[in-house]
């Protein structure tokens, strides 16, 4: 188990890393390259200001409703990540806490601006930023490994 628990200590420490480097990109994104594209890979990938007031990919939901909403849902997730840590099953947590933090940052914006800033812009796709990838790789890996348990 010690290892399991070390693991878990060096994705915690991981998914803090991101949330970092999702917090601060938002900031120079907010601060300094409204109105402004970088072209990190020609024309495909670029880094911008995206203010999104909606949900996932647009979805037209917003407001402070979504926002409580938003806020439960992590509560909620929360409270499984620890009792995942009381089952020991640490891999599980570990991929909990990366959307429960990826939540967070975006929560922080809506709380803070009233939208979610993004800025890595994916043409013909969407613009988006860390805390989302983060978001989406949890649950992809939490997917993963439920289903690796289940057979």
């Amino acid at each position: 188990m010690l290892v399991y628990k070390k693991k878990m200590v060096y994705y915690i420490i991981l998914a803090i890393f991101f949330v970092s480097l999702d917090r601060l990109f938002k900031i120079l994104a907010l601060n300094y390259y409204e109105n402004i594209k970088i072209e990190l890979i020609s024309d495909y990938f670029g880094f911008t200001l995206a203010k999104n007031y909606y949900i996932a990919f647009s979805l037209p939901l917003s407001g402070p409703i979504l926002t409580a909403f938003i806020g439960v849902v992590i509560l909620i997730l929360l409270y499984f990540c620890v009792i995942l840590i009381k089952k020991e099953e640490y891999t599980q947590a570990s991929c909990l806490a990366f959307v429960i933090l990826g939540a967070t940052s975006n929560i922080i914006d809506r709380i803070k601006y009233g939208f979610v800033i993004d800025y890595l812009d994916l043409k013909y796709f969407t613009v988006f930023n860390i805390a989302d990838s983060m978001i989406v790789v949890g649950v992809v890996l939490l997917v993963f490994n439920l289903t690796k348990l289940n057979k």
